[in-house]
């Protein structure tokens, strides 16, 4: 169902240039519970300056359009908002270059985006997930994909690192930052329990349900996807993810097509060029029940807000059973001696 919004933000967002769209996700009324209601924000969005500018200039430059479009999304009611992956950034990973895109990463505690993002959580009184390239400086300044969760006091509250590198075409990711090492950390902030399940993690069934399992309630998959790669998993890749783990999932993709002045290649014997492929947008929002809202433009910026009932995680469950019947004890043992190298595959033979 549609949510209808003021006005003044519909004709704010057109002067802005993006899309806006709205959809309500409804329980059913119950006794003993009053409805819990959230209102998520999903922003997608392009570069802003060509990816050889100065590096502070970029994110500057990022900072200031996303802000343009957070101002619509407090407008609008949201209580937590989250953005794409790396998006103070190119997605540069296909380059295998070093510099300048290691400039990128900061620090996930302190750093100009985390205190930007605090500025934002404490005037909008919103959650704010906000996924970077991180350095960690205490590990010898390790790089990281990471997701910044910051509270809508305007604290740090933690952050959630990617639990699996892609290897696939141009996606060269491993060539900056390994599988990440915080496992599967959820954030009980004011709105309800979130996760993080970063790009190539919506891949993985286990990455969303160890996240369900530790009580998420809404997973985000912030992600940087292009179309010849992904694009006919994209709308259904989240929406199994939320039927699976009674939860809801909302899946931000960025848009555009970016251009690098060095050519690189893809290993797969074709001529080097210099971008690699169109990043489709598309961002949506899936409920437990099934549900899922249109998806955002596959060409423009776009800002998709979701008034969801958190009353319908428990609900589905009720229905469907599927933690009580999971039979997670029969896996985790299946899988501890699959795991092993001593593993013998239970074929049965004539």
């Amino acid at each position: 169902m549609k949510l209808i919004l003021p006005q003044k933000v519909v004709e704010a967002a057109q002067e802005r240039e993006f899309d806006l769209q709205g959809y309500v996700f409804e329980a059913a009324p119950e006794q003993l519970r009053t409805p819990r209601i959230v209102r998520v924000g999903l922003i997608q969005n392009k570069i802003i300056l060509p990816t050889d500018a100065p590096v502070l200039n970029q994110i500057t430059a990022l900072h200031k359009r996303v802000s343009e479009i957070v101002e619509v999304a407090a407008f609008c009611g949201v209580n937590i908002v989250c953005f794409q992956e790396a998006w103070t950034m190119p997605f540069a990973f296909c380059t295998r270059e070093k510099e300048p895109w290691t400039e990128f990463a900061e620090s996930a505690e302190d750093g100009f985006t985390t205190r930007f993002c605090q500025e934002l959580a404490k005037k909008y009184n919103m959650v704010v997930v906000s996924p970077i390239l991180e350095r960690d400086e205490i590990h010898g300044g390790t790089l990281w994909n990471t997701a910044v969760v910051v509270s809508n006091t305007g604290q740090f509250l933690g952050k959630s690192r990617k639990n699996h590198i892609p290897r696939v075409g141009d996606f060269n990711e491993s060539t900056y930052y390994m599988e990440g090492n915080t496992g599967h950390r959820v954030f009980q902030t004011q709105f309800g329990r979130i996760a993080v399940n970063i790009c190539y993690g919506r891949h993985h069934p286990l990455n969303w349900f160890m996240y369900s399992i530790n009580g998420a309630e809404i997973i985000f998959n912030p992600s940087a996807t292009v179309g010849a790669v992904s694009e006919p998993m994209w709308s259904v890749e989240a929406r199994n993810a939320a039927i699976a783990n009674h939860c809801f999932t909302c899946a931000i993709n960025r848009v555009g097509t970016e251009y690098f002045k060095n050519e690189f290649t893809s290993g797969n014997g074709k001529k080097a060029h210099h971008e690699f492929g169109h990043f489709y947008g598309s961002s949506y929002v899936a409920a437990p029940d099934g549900s899922r809202s249109p998806g955002l433009s596959r060409t423009h910026d776009g800002l998709l807000v979701a008034e969801i009932d958190l009353n319908l995680n428990r609900q589905t469950a009720d229905k469907w059973n599927f933690k009580m019947t999971g039979r997670y004890d029969m896996y985790a043992d299946e899988l501890t001696k699959a795991t092993q190298n001593d593993f013998k595959p239970n074929i049965i033979k004539e």
